[in-house]
């Protein structure tokens, strides 16, 4: 990694800028959910897992690019976090057990404080290694959930419900700050998105192997039953 990064050395400054770009891009995947979410008019069958997922992300990276006083993950996460709210805000308006998404959203913002909070204490010669490992995890979970389902699209042989858009911008992102990393000689970031991309490639495969089934059929025969 070290000769790798010292020969994309003189190209940090383009590959950050595409970083950022494809980054923030990748970001305005939520806003398909909640243009489902304003059609038809609930909640209902979309679950806030993505949306808190992404402004606890957004709230720990942030902090890490303070840690690393890294300018592009600063203002690239800043942005997200930006971004997350506004979704959850869209969310809320729509949902109809408001209870229940205070309750998520408190337990969401709990962890995150408790996070911050742990990496303020922490010994400033161990919380680089120590606080990137937890994002690490926590990335590598949000990444692998659409794969919970693995059994049922390898039943059903159809990758329907797997969201393909914000899997492809994910591949191309992970593949960006997987350069950046290498360029900045973090191992975290490296680590990170070396596990990202490969977990991102498995899924995208998965649309090659079990396409999904169009929805035309399933529209005729909805119409077919009600004509009956």
């Amino acid at each position: 990694m070290e000769a790798l990064g010292d020969i994309l050395l003189p190209y940090k400054e383009p590959v950050a800028l595409v970083t950022r770009i494809v980054t923030m891009g990748q970001m305005f995947s939520g806003s398909f959910l909640c243009y489902d979410i304003y059609k038809q008019g609930n909640t209902k069958g979309i679950p806030i897992m993505p949306f808190l997922g992404g402004l606890i992300m957004g709230i720990l990276n942030l902090k890490f690019g303070f840690i690393l006083r890294d300018d592009t993950m600063i203002q690239v996460n800043f942005f997200g976090l930006s971004l997350s709210i506004l979704y959850i805000m869209i969310y809320y308006t729509y949902a109809t057990e408001k209870g229940q998404v205070w309750l998520q959203m408190g337990v969401a913002g709990a962890f995150s404080a408790a996070l911050i909070g742990y990496a303020e204490m922490e010994d400033p010669k161990l919380i680089e290694n120590r606080f990137g490992s937890i994002i690490t995890v926590f990335m590598f979970y949000l990444i692998a959930s659409p794969l919970l389902n693995l059994k049922h699209i390898v039943k059903n042989k159809s990758t329907e419900g797997m969201p393909f858009p914000i899997i492809f911008s994910g591949t191309i992102v992970t593949f960006m700050w997987l350069l950046y990393g290498i360029i900045l000689k973090n191992k975290f970031l490296v680590l990170q998105n070396v596990v990202a991309f490969a977990l991102c490639g498995f899924q995208l495969s998965l649309f090659a192997i079990y396409p999904s089934k169009p929805k035309s059929k399933d529209k005729v025969k909805a119409k077919a039953k009600k004509t009956n």
